[in-house]
């Protein structure tokens, strides 16, 4: 398999290419990808990580936005070992992929500017997965890591953790891109909870309930909520509507939104 012809990176796609050898070698290895895997890379870019993913796997699926790009990754690897789907990730049926497979790996260095709505799309398809390898701004990974009562908590932090175990690998430093970025990166593995996840009434709820929380972080919940549920209602659940919503663990969330969609009579399991 040739390599890929060295385009110059694009600003409207926030393309920072992985060029570290060191780091690509841990994170292939943080994966641990075994022959029969079922991968499929986000934003595979000049193909840093796909060449040594294709080593180990029989076949690759790879989405990638810059067609160009996208050309040459065609070029370089024969369609029988990897898959391109020319697309931008956030528009990708996931789910569609080899069949509705519930066993997908997904990978990727994703772009920073779009880093959360790629995360919520994916959590989205938490049926189809297996795990999530991604590398991020090393800032979004502590929020996704985050635990309650801190500064990075919010609702980056429940809304990932109530789908999936969040564990924050290693970081990344700036110089093992090209072009340089300005921030440090982390790369992150997700695993659905499987038995282990909260019991959500109607996700849509849940997710509404988080936001609100989150939309000010300064209000408590009593202020925060008060458009969803009542102070009294929040003190039957054991909860305080005196404290502020960082201070609450997932699982609080989950039983407010569950009594919220109760009183709605909604039910929509995610």
């Amino acid at each position: 398999m040739s390599s890929l012809p060295q385009n110059r990176p694009r600003k409207r796609f926030s393309q920072n290419f992985l060029v570290d050898r060191h780091y690509i070698e841990r994170i292939v290895a943080a994966i641990g990808p075994a022959r029969g895997d079922r991968l499929v890379e986000i934003g595979p870019g000049r193909g840093a990580l796909t060449r040594p993913l294709l080593e180990r796997v029989a076949h690759m699926t790879v989405i990638e936005i810059d067609r160009d790009l996208a050309a040459d990754l065609r070029t370089a690897h024969p369609p029988e070992r990897l898959t391109v789907i020319v697309a931008d990730a956030l528009t990708v049926d996931l789910g569609a992929i080899h069949a509705g497979a519930s066993d997908l790996r997904i990978v990727g260095n994703l772009p920073y500017h779009i880093s959360s709505p790629l995360l919520f799309h994916c959590a989205r398809y938490i049926a189809h997965v297996a795990d999530l390898h991604f590398m991020l701004q090393a800032e979004v990974v502590d929020r996704m890591a985050a635990a309650p009562d801190t500064p990075e908590y919010g609702r980056l932090s429940v809304t990932l953790q109530s789908a999936f175990a969040v564990e924050k690998l290693f970081r990344v430093p700036a110089g093992a891109f090209q072009p340089v970025p300005a921030v440090e990166s982390a790369v992150v593995r997700l695993t659905p909870l499987g038995a282990a996840r909260p019991y959500i009434r109607d996700q849509r709820v849940f997710e509404a309930i988080v936001a609100a929380g989150f939309g000010q972080r300064r209000k408590t919940l009593r202020n925060a909520l008060q458009k969803h549920i009542g102070a009294d209602a929040l003190l039957r659940l054991g909860v305080d509507p005196g404290v502020r919503a960082e201070t609450l663990p997932v699982a609080a969330f989950a039983a407010i939104a569950n009594a919220v969609a109760l009183a709605q009579g909604a039910f929509a399991e995610s």
